[in-house]
């Protein structure tokens, strides 16, 4: 008997550190989010409301699951309040809401700077000549499990919600690199999914590359999305959240696939603006670059 509830302690203690991380988790779970924490989700999620009753608590649910699981850190000073974690978790969650697979499970860390910051960069020039210098930024996603944002930014994008958002924009990189490299091709399913999707983003992307070098306006694609098919997915993103009904216009087949990955449709959410006339066709080509090939697809 003495040996048998020697043999229970040892196999509890080996299994405590397992046990444990999934059972505070549960206790958060089910807990209702606090009234600060939900009028902030509100304020800074301006489509919660929208949202119908099963997807916002989906989206409270997983909140909760990334306040408990993820940590801030301030930088150069800031002092992260609590009203900052649910309007970077509330945002966050926005790209999750139909989706399986977690709550960015390689994710653990959130830099959190107070405006734009400085990184470090190098640029290789001819000879290979290394010239390092420093960058200004918005916002940065890591495959080490680290984002890094503008508190600015992110609070101005929220509220805003006009498909200018640099949360929106690190966290589909974070999906983007959910499938092994961060590439513009996030993990899909089938290789049907892969060939429609390398068919339609390689097309817009290509077009978006071209509108950028004759410097023609696309009213709804950040001309940032040019520059790599990792950014044109990024910035894709927020306009398919920020505006749907725009990108469905110019770019329907685009806000198909989209739609197809993030499993919601937030034309949904948000009252339709009066239609805009079409931009004239873009006609000279672009000098081909194909460095910038869709590696996984």
């Amino acid at each position: 008997m003495d040996a048998l509830l020697g043999l229970t302690l040892v196999a509890l203690a080996v299994a405590a550190p397992f046990l444990y991380p999934r059972w505070t988790l549960r206790r958060a779970l089910s807990r209702p989010l606090p009234a600060a924490d939900l009028a902030a989700l509100r304020r800074y999620v301006p489509i919660h409301d929208r949202l119908g009753p099963a997807l916002q608590e989906r989206l409270q649910r997983h909140v909760k699951q990334f306040l408990h699981q993820k940590k801030f850190v301030g930088c150069a000073g800031l002092d992260v309040t609590d009203e900052m974690r649910v309007a970077i978790a509330g945002q966050a969650c926005v790209l999750l809401l139909n989706r399986h697979g977690g709550v960015y499970p390689s994710l653990r860390t959130i830099l959190l700077y107070p405006g734009a910051f400085a990184a470090a960069r190098q640029d290789v020039g001819p000879g290979g000549v290394v010239t390092p210098f420093r960058q200004t930024m918005l916002g940065e996603s890591w495959e080490d499990g680290r984002v890094v944002l503008s508190w600015e930014d992110a609070e101005r994008g929220a509220l805003a919600w006009n498909g200018q958002n640099v949360v929106l924009h690190e966290f589909a990189h974070q999906l983007d690199s959910e499938a092994g490299h961060t590439n513009g091709a996030p993990y899909l399913g089938s290789r049907e999914n892969y060939r429609s999707w390398s068919e339609v983003l390689a097309r817009d992307y290509e077009h978006l590359r071209r509108a950028a070098w004759l410097g023609s306006q696309d009213s709804v694609l950040d001309h940032y999305g040019a520059t790599s098919p990792a950014e044109f997915f990024a910035v894709a993103t927020e306009a398919f959240f920020g505006k749907p009904w725009q990108l469905a216009q110019r770019h329907p087949a685009l806000y198909d696939e989209l739609s197809k990955y993030y499993r919601v449709d937030p034309r949904e959410w948000l009252d339709q603006p009066p239609v805009e006339p079409e931009p004239p066709a873009v006609v000279p080509a672009v000098p081909s670059n194909r460095s910038f090939a869709w590696a996984s697809w």
